[in-house]
Parts: C-alpha cells; structure tokens; sequence
C-alpha cells in the first residue's frame, strides 16, 4: 500500500484578492483552484500531499510556482507555454466580488499526455489519489477522468473525488471508494430536487449503484446526507460564526481523504470531513484549517441514521 495522497489538479490558478478591511486595501496573492484548497486543508491534517498539475511557462505560472513553496506539499508539474488561469476579486464586507478571470487554456494532446503520466506514476505511490476539477470543466475532457481514475483504481490505488456532471458520470466508471457531490450539482444534472432529503438519497443511491462506494451531499448550511453500506446518516455539526462560507465542501473532502489515507474508519473519516468544512468557514482562507482544532471539533459531530434507509 502506498503512503500520502496524491491531488491531482490538472489546472491551479493564481488568485489575486483585493480586500477592503480598514482605511487601506490589502492586496492577497495566493495559489488558488479546487485541488489547491483541498491539498492545504489534507497538508494541515498532517498527511503528505504529492501534488500534479499542469503549470505555463508565463508570467502567471511563475508565480504560481513560487507560491507552491509556502503549501508544504510535493509539486510535480508538467510545463506548457499556454499560460496558467487566474482570476482577481475584491472583498468587502466579508462578500467577494470577481472583478476579471480567466480560467485558462484547454488540456491539449501532448500536455494532456505528459499529466497523464505524471498522476499515473505519483498516484501509484500514493494510498489514495484524489481527483479534483478545474474552474471550467470543459477545459479538462471527461475521459480523462475515467482513465486516470480507472487505471489507478485497477492497480491498487483508491479514488477519491469531488466533480459534477459528465465528469463524475466519467469518473464512476472507476468505481470510486469516495466522492462528494452538493445538492446544487445533483438538482443541475436533474437527479434529485434539493428540497427533498428523499430525493437527495434516491440520487445518493444511485451514484452508490453506478460505482461509488460511499457518496457524501453537501447542502450548504442543512446537514450533508452520507451513504454507506450500512445506510443513511445525516451529518450533524456544531454551530459556529460563519465568516465566509466559499470552500467548505473542499475542506469536506480533504477531511474525508486525510483520514482515509491513514487507514482510517470511514465514519471517523466522514466527522473528520465535516469539522473540517465546518473550521474553513469560520475562516478568510480556502482549505485553511488547523489539526488541534479540526480535532476538537470531530468530537461534537454526529452522524444521525436517517428513518428512511
């Protein structure tokens, strides 16, 4: 068994944040994207995180390189002149605000095969690899997914992921120990009405059915719902000032896969996930947490069976 997760993030941006939190602004340069967050919040945790993306050569990608030094994780990453994606918003009033983006350029043929590569030999070594999206989805084709989740999978590597839509239908394909899916991405691909806690588990049972061995819904500020072999939980957690509510269900996912990693027990591993979310958004930061304090707050997280299952 391998050690360590891998995150594969096929294309991190720089974020550039403007924040308004006194008289002068405060200018906040930062390594951005879903895989990113996720890697800091399982790095936090104390779990080593080997790190794959694809990075351009250009202005962008070279401070996205330099950034990488302050994470605390392994980065391996494959090169291209087509620069990397950023976006810049501005904060006020705890409310964030895009002011311009650009999510970047799409996975091409070579460079798509050099990633491939590249998450194939590290996601070999890892005790479990960690999928996760871009900020456009349509940058990253579906069968990407399906092969690299499928041939690690078959190999002995575990597969954990947070996607949505052709994406996720490509990755169950693989048969994943571990996804995460919010109640907005299952009512947009029209699988369950959000409304409806039934609703959710139908569609929950029907990821279960299609590959995933146990599927999380995040819904917001309503308790996420986890199907396990042995049924449906609501997952239940402790009331704490919410300051910025951006990046819980990643926090979600790295909390699940950091204990995962470990050979934890998955219930341990579901509390472990939702004190995670539940820290992040007490926070400014994305994916930031601390491990004493994740650590107390899994103490006060319940998983309560749901009548229905």
């Amino acid at each position: 068994m391998g050690k360590g997760v891998m995150v594969f993030a096929p294309l991190p941006q720089l974020t550039v944040m403007v924040e308004q939190v006194s008289d002068e602004p405060e200018l906040h340069l930062h390594a951005g994207g879903q895989g990113l967050w996720q890697a800091r919040m399982i790095t936090a945790l104390n779990v080593p995180v080997t790190f794959c993306a694809l990075l351009g050569k250009g202005e962008v990608g070279r401070v996205l390189i330099s950034l990488f030094d302050d994470e605390g994780l392994e980065l391996k990453a494959v090169r291209r002149h087509a620069d990397s994606g950023w976006y810049v918003q501005e904060r006020r009033d705890d409310e964030r605000h895009v002011v311009a983006e650009n999510p970047g350029s799409p996975l091409g043929r070579h460079d798509g095969d050099e990633l491939y590569a590249l998450a194939l030999a590290e996601g070999l070594k890892a005790s479990i690899c960690l999928l996760s999206g871009a900020a456009d989805p349509s940058l990253v084709p579906p069968d990407f997914y399906s092969r690299l989740g499928g041939d690690l999978q078959r190999n002995g590597t575990a597969i954990a992921a947070d996607l949505a839509g052709e994406h996720l239908n490509a990755l169950l394909e693989a048969k994943p120990a571990f996804i995460k899916v919010s109640d907005e991405e299952l009512a947009d691909d029209e699988l369950a009405d959000k409304n409806d806690e039934a609703s959710i588990v139908k569609a929950a049972q029907l990821l279960r059915d299609r590959g995933a061995a146990t599927v999380v819904v995040s819904r917001a500020e309503k308790p996420a719902i986890a199907l396990m072999d042995d049924g449906a939980y609501q997952v239940r957690i402790p009331k704490l000032t919410v300051r910025d509510e951006h990046g819980a269900g990643d926090s979600m996912t790295a909390g699940v896969v950091a204990v995962l990693a470990q050979g934890g027990d998955l219930k341990d591993a579901i509390r472990t996930g939702a004190a995670a979310g539940t820290l992040n958004v007490t926070q400014h930061g994305l994916g930031a947490g601390r491990a004493d304090a994740i650590a107390e707050l899994v103490k006060l997280v319940e998983l309560e069976p749901l009548e229905s299952s």
